[in-house]
């Protein structure tokens, strides 16, 4: 399971998915998204991904369970555009 902060979940979805993403997401070919939280501060955000990081795998499985039970993909592939493609 792959936790993270980013401020373009799209594109970073995108670059997983490309196998451009670090040596972690690339190994284990992390590409679904099946939880995610949203932060108006960085800060915020930095402070909640140690906090889970810190977490044994069941407790991780138990959040995205939460709001996610059936652990489906909540980034359909087909509208998730590549970082190479995206315009500005």
């Amino acid at each position: 399971m792959y936790v993270g902060v980013t401020n373009n979940l799209e594109s970073r979805v995108a670059e997983h998915r490309a196998g451009k993403g670090g040596v972690f997401t690339r190994q284990y070919r992390v590409n679904t998204l099946v939880y995610a939280e949203k932060y108006r501060q960085i800060e915020e955000a930095i402070a909640r991904e140690k906090e889970i990081k810190g977490w044994r795998r069941s407790k991780k499985d138990a959040l995205v369970e939460t709001l996610n039970p059936t652990w489906a993909d909540l980034l359909d592939p087909s509208i998730v555009k590549s970082p190479s493609l995206r315009s500005g």
